[in-house]
């Protein structure tokens, strides 16, 4: 991987080392945020969910207009703003002593990410042919998880010295990053196509709602997102139920392990060799391995099951993931990457939801009903990808 990274151009790197350092800063304050909001704002369990679940959705849903303007404007100067505003958000984080201002920095942040991400995901579009992007779509996405592995290490050693010192120092690494693209970024780049008529807002989202492929597509990515987007959160939800909360603990540490080092040591291995003109048969491998880790979990009696469970769940993740950004891709128009990137985006909602309807089987269903659901979100996300990918 590293030497695929070294082959290069600068402008890929640096926009691979964007994402890689603000998806970093992210996870730095991720594990500590509910003790924070806890802590600071003395909001019991169901508020701090909604506090961080709706601070996704909102910023998934402005994340389009921000795919837009990745379109419209020049991506040096968007995501100079994005880095800057995700820096002034972890800031405004510290000094919040009001909980909607607290909301408000949480949509920033998340909001600067997304926009970011787009930002990437078009200029690799632009910048390499079309052989090498299922690629640099896997490497970005294994250094995603290396930070997601690595921050909420660093936050909890933060921690322990003083509670805000992850949100500095995530406001520091966003600092580094806008002057970083600012002293080494592309100013000329623009997704946009030089001559072509530049459509209102308003305009592109008829174009949107009009294209069924992507509509199919975002449907489908959505229903996937239920199913892996925030997986701890509804096995944390569902061992909690069927064992004890310290048993459900060690479970999700062997857990959370054994998916991010399956990611690490196989994301760029498999992802590299997904190919744009296989995709449907990529996609239903992917979901077939995600209906046989859910049964999996479904039967699973001894911590090794768990395991070898969440290895072949994983395994779908890694090609799910990037065959959904070749698919959208192949479909985008030139002019229009970065909207068509943001609308895929829309699939963090239903990220948010799968804690929401695990929690509901739970409540009012056997638990391992739990599974059964989430069972039939993969099959109808795997219809939507049929219908998306048929021409």
């Amino acid at each position: 991987m590293l030497t695929a990274i070294k082959r290069y151009a600068p402008q890929v790197r640096l926009l691979l080392a964007t994402t890689f350092t603000l998806t970093l800063a992210r996870a730095i304050t991720l594990p500590y945020l509910v003790v924070y909001l806890a802590q600071n704002f003395a909001l019991d369990i169901s508020g701090i969910g909604l506090m961080i679940g709706g601070a996704l959705i909102v910023a998934s849903l402005l994340s389009l207009y921000g795919g837009y303007l990745i379109d419209t404007l020049r991506s040096y100067t968007v995501i100079i703003a994005a880095t800057l505003t995700f820096t002034l958000a972890f800031i405004g984080a510290v000094v919040s002593r009001e909980l909607s201002l607290f909301f408000i920095c949480l949509v920033l942040i998340n909001l600067a990410l997304a926009v970011v991400d787009i930002a990437a995901k078009a200029g690799f579009c632009a910048l390499l042919p079309l052989e090498e992007r299922s690629e640099v779509f896997s490497i970005k996405y294994t250094l995603s998880n290396v930070a997601y592995a690595v921050g909420p290490f660093v936050g909890v050693a933060l921690v322990l010295l003083d509670d805000h010192l992850p949100f500095l120092l995530s406001a520091l690494l966003g600092l580094a990053m806008c002057l970083s693209y600012r002293r080494w970024g592309e100013r000329a780049a623009r997704a946009r196509v030089e001559g072509s008529e530049q459509a209102g807002f308003l305009s592109v989202g008829v174009q949107l709602v009009k294209d069924r492929r992507l509509i199919c597509f975002t449907l489908g990515g959505a229903l996937s997102a239920v199913v892996f987007g925030q997986f701890t959160a509804y096995l944390s939800q569902y061992l909690v139920v069927t064992s004890s909360a310290s048993e459900a603990a060690r479970y999700i540490s062997y857990l959370v392990a054994t998916n991010a080092v399956t990611v690490i040591a196989l994301q760029y291995v498999i992802g590299r060799r997904i190919s744009s003109r296989q995709l449907m048969p990529w996609l239903i491998a992917g979901m077939t391995l995600f209906l046989v880790g859910l049964l999996g979990f479904s039967l699973a009696q001894s911590l090794l099951v768990w395991c070898l469970a969440m290895l072949v769940f994983t395994l779908g993740e890694i090609i799910v993931i990037p065959a959904e950004y070749m698919f959208i891709d192949s479909i985008a128009p030139e002019h229009l990457r970065g909207v068509y990137y943001g609308a895929q985006n829309l699939s963090n909602l239903g990220a948010a939801l799968g804690p929401v309807i695990c929690g509901f089987a739970l409540a009012h269903l056997v638990p391992v009903a739990t599974f059964y659901l989430l069972i039939g979100s993969v099959l109808l996300a795997a219809l939507f990808y049929y219908l998306g990918a048929r021409r």
